[in-house]
């Protein structure tokens, strides 16, 4: 094996000349992605000017120094860009979004958050999304404000995903 297993960093070897440039290609790659951050994506097209460190998603059909590329990781060097496969489960930061971007399933997620419940100060706040709960009706008297008011709380909830339609 000439590199690691999920991010293909190259390893040195027993008697490798110049093992600098090895390592130096493990560091750069290591930047881009330890605590990793995006300016934007997915991006088509390298931006003409590109600042030293900056980062981006490609998207599916990169062009230029991008081209047959689709949804790696570009980030710019002294050296030009280095592009970084995805791996399953990576996760980036998207400043011009304010979001984190998470590979999953072979594509990019922005903005998409997976979990089973959310948690604030040991308190369960939302959990799994709840059966239907039929809007109110019948009954022998017929308050339209409470009604009105019952509507609005489902309405509501349903909006949020935390009952179901």
């Amino acid at each position: 094996m000439s590199g690691t297993a999920r991010l293909g960093l190259p390893f040195l070897s027993a008697g490798q000349a110049q093992k600098e440039f090895t390592h130096n290609e493990a560091l750069q790659t290591l930047d881009t992605l330890v605590a990793g951050a995006v300016e934007d994506g997915p991006q088509q097209d390298p931006p003409s000017s590109p600042a030293i460190g900056s980062c981006y998603i490609l998207g599916n059909a990169p062009t230029g120094d991008w081209a047959g590329k689709p949804l790696f990781v570009a980030a710019y060097t002294s050296g030009g860009w280095r592009l970084t496969a995805p791996v399953e489960g990576m996760s980036l930061y998207v400043k011009s979004a304010d979001q984190w971007a998470n590979f999953r399933s072979g594509t990019w997620e922005i903005g998409m958050v997976r979990a089973s419940s959310l948690v604030i100060g040991g308190q369960q706040v939302i959990g799994a999304q709840a059966a239907a709960i039929a809007d109110p009706a019948g009954g022998s008297m017929i308050d339209e404000e409470a009604r009105a008011a019952v509507d609005l709380i489902l309405t509501a909830m349903r909006q949020h995903g935390l009952i179901a339609i």
